[in-house]
């Protein structure tokens, strides 16, 4: 397969999604406290949410340390244009509450996959957040063919 760019080089990056009550910005090594709170408090939740079947989150958690690696990674794939992670922000507090990750799908990379979660004790976002996200990748961004399965809690 041959490996194609995923976005183009003129395309600008959107750095936000102000959806009313939640926002979008890009994850990075700032938000670890709070990221590493809101998935080790939401494991099982996750684990029920469509597109997180590969073993992550790890059900005995994992360290700052290497939460914090694996927000650098995040932040370097977002740098480099390889993929977007993008942190879910209650729109009042600025409290993470939840997660976005625009990647090439491994199977095909013509296909942009799209995986969100929320914290447990916000499942009610999980359908507004699809729907948000869904009509932003449609209206802003260049994908021709996306993969985000829905939300659980989402009918």
């Amino acid at each position: 397969m041959p490996n194609i760019p995923f976005v183009p080089d003129e395309f600008e990056v959107p750095r936000e999604l102000d959806a009313g009550a939640f926002r979008l910005e890009p994850l990075g090594p700032e938000h670890n406290d709070a990221d590493l709170a809101a998935w080790t408090s939401s494991i099982e939740h996750i684990r029920n949410t469509p597109g997180f079947d590969r073993g992550w989150p790890p059900v005995a958690g994992m360290r700052a340390e290497e939460n914090l690696g694996d927000l650098s990674r995040h932040a370097e794939d977002f740098q480099q244009r390889r993929g977007f992670t993008y942190t879910v922000l209650d729109a009042r507090t600025d409290d993470v509450v939840g997660c976005v990750y625009i990647y090439p799908d491994r199977a095909d990379e013509s296909v942009t996959s799209v995986r969100s979660w929320v914290r447990g004790d916000r499942a009610e976002l999980d359908g507004p957040l699809y729907e948000a996200v869904r009509g932003w990748l449609a209206a802003d961004w260049p994908f021709d063919r996306i993969n985000y399965r829905c939300a659980i809690n989402y009918r």
